[in-house]
């Protein structure tokens, strides 16, 4: 296990995707690291390496689609389900709310898998997970590149993750002296 911790992080830092410096994450707390998963989808090779590193915790998980939110999830969503050999849609943001568009639905007890690239407290997850139920699907997991919350985050399914860390997170009026001394940047996600 610590070798397969070690080559993921090393394909993240490789990449540019591990950043450290003074960050607002998506749930609005504050962060001495991100992880800026667009940067390591530019590099296909790294993708499918990250991927395959992940199969090996989907055996036996039973499902037809993968369903990635926008915008995080779609390149890993869609290596998965390439993978996988499965269908593949996405849902994206309609005033800052994810949606389903294009024609995508789900079918009666449809079973859906859902990828995204990193976790922190699970909202858009979750958001997604909605869509599922919502849509007549029966959602089945989510998997994840990064657990940032170490496993301490919970959704109404299982969460399947390839690297669980715990950067400490901050909301805005109680930043530790040194991080508040960085200028903060909003990296997005």
């Amino acid at each position: 296990m610590a070798e397969l911790k070690e080559e993921v992080l090393e394909i993240f830092t490789r990449t540019g995707a591990l950043q450290q410096g003074h960050f607002v994450l998506r749930s609005g707390l504050h962060s001495g690291h991100f992880f800026q998963c667009a940067q390591v989808c530019q590099d296909m090779m790294a993708v499918t390496r990250l991927t395959e590193l992940l199969m090996p915790q989907l055996r036996g998980l039973d499902y037809a689609t993968v369903l990635a939110p926008a915008m995080g999830g779609l390149v890993i969503g869609q290596e998965v389900a390439r993978q996988t050999r499965k269908r593949y849609i996405f849902a994206e943001k309609v005033n800052d709310r994810l949606t389903l568009r294009r024609g995508f639905k789900f079918a009666p007890g449809e079973r859906v898998l859902v990828v995204e690239d990193v976790v922190t407290r699970g909202g858009r997850a979750q958001e997604t997970l909605d869509i599922v139920t919502s849509g007549g699907g029966i959602p089945v997991a989510v998997v994840m590149l990064v657990d940032r919350s170490a496993g301490q985050t919970t959704l109404t399914v299982p969460m399947i993750s390839l690297l669980k860390m715990s950067y400490p997170t901050y909301e805005a009026d109680a930043l530790p002296p040194e991080l508040a001394a960085i200028p903060v940047a909003k990296p997005g996600s």
